[in-house]
């Protein structure tokens, strides 16, 4: 697992791109997308308040809005996302197969790295301060419904 503070990359701010447009809508600020050969195929973010749903996490959105993929692309792709990855997320990560997830921030939330790591899913956490004080801010002004949406 690598590290690289607040590293410009035009991925990771589509991701952040993401998560200010799930806030916008009124939705958790987590934004992700998967990227293959050096281009988006699936952008996403949060939006279990937007849609009403259980599993719209960001991670969920962009594999979704990627659609459906061969496994080799899943292999050669990047997912890059805001937060460290959920579980839910995380089995996703490991069903499709994906190698490397670019991490913005782990501070507000630790997800399952440990797993991930473990299955061989190559991690670069950013420790991105846009990601975190965006998490931050959100956490302050909306507990409940941070709260709601990881379990606790």
């Amino acid at each position: 697992m690598s590290s690289q503070p607040n590293r410009p990359d035009l991925f990771m701010q589509a991701a952040i791109d993401e998560a200010n447009k799930g806030l916008a809508e009124g939705g958790i600020p987590i934004g992700s997308v998967l990227v293959h050969q050096g281009r988006i195929i699936g952008r996403g973010h949060n939006r279990r308040v937007q849609s009403g749903s259980a599993i719209l996490h960001g991670e969920m959105d962009a594999l979704e809005n990627a659609g459906r993929q061969s496994a080799q692309v899943y292999r050669e792709s990047t997912l890059y996302t805001t937060l460290s990855p959920c579980a839910m997320c995380s089995g996703a990560i490991l069903l499709y197969g994906i190698r490397h997830v670019v991490i913005g921030e782990n501070r507000t939330f630790m997800g399952e790295e440990d797993l991930l790591g473990s299955r061989g899913v190559s991690l670069d956490v950013r420790h991105d301060s846009q990601c975190e004080q965006m998490m931050h801010d959100f956490i302050a002004r909306h507990p409940q419904l941070w709260n709601e949406d990881i379990g606790r």
